[in-house]
C-alpha cells in the first residue's frame, strides 16, 4: 500500500503562485509514475502533470509554461509549482501514484484563484 499526503493549497490572486507538495509513504518502491490531477466544480477530474521514477516529466497543454512538476526521490516527495495562476485553475488537486497493481490517490488539496 501507498499513502499520499498533499499540502500547499490555498487562496491566491490571479497571476500568483503556489507550490503543492505530495509526500508518499508505505511501499513506495512499487511506484512507477507520480502525478497530479485536478477537479474543478461541476467538471470531471483531469490529468495535470506526471513524472516517472526516471525523472521524465510532462504537463498538459492547458498549463504548459505555467506549471512544473518535479520530485525529490530521497524524500519520496513530488511537487507542483504553479505560476501565473488563473481563475480557471481553481480546483481540488489530487496527488497520484501509479503502480503495477493500481493507482493510489491522495485526499486532495483545494486551490482557489480569486481576487
Amino acid at each position: 500500500q501507498v499513502q499520499l499526503v498533499e499540502s500547499g493549497g490555498g487562496l491566491v490572486q490571479p497571476g500568483g503562485s503556489l507550490r503543492l507538495s505530495c509526500a508518499a509513504s508505505g511501499s513506495t518502491e512499487i511506484i512507477r509514475v507520480m502525478g497530479w490531477h485536478r477537479q474543478a466544480p461541476g467538471k470531471e477530474r483531469e490529468l495535470v502533470a506526471t513524472i516517472t521514477t526516471g525523472g521524465n516529466a510532462n504537463v498538459v497543454a492547458s498549463v504548459e509554461g505555467r506549471f512544473t512538476i518535479s520530485r525529490d526521490s530521497a524524500k519520496n516527495t513530488v511537487y507542483l509549482q504553479m505560476n501565473s495562476l488563473k481563475p480557471e485553475d481553481t480546483a481540488v488537486y489530487y496527488c497520484t501514484a501509479s503502480a503495477i497493481l493500481g493507482i493510489y490517490w491522495g485526499q486532495g488539496t483545494q486551490v482557489t484563484v480569486s481576487s
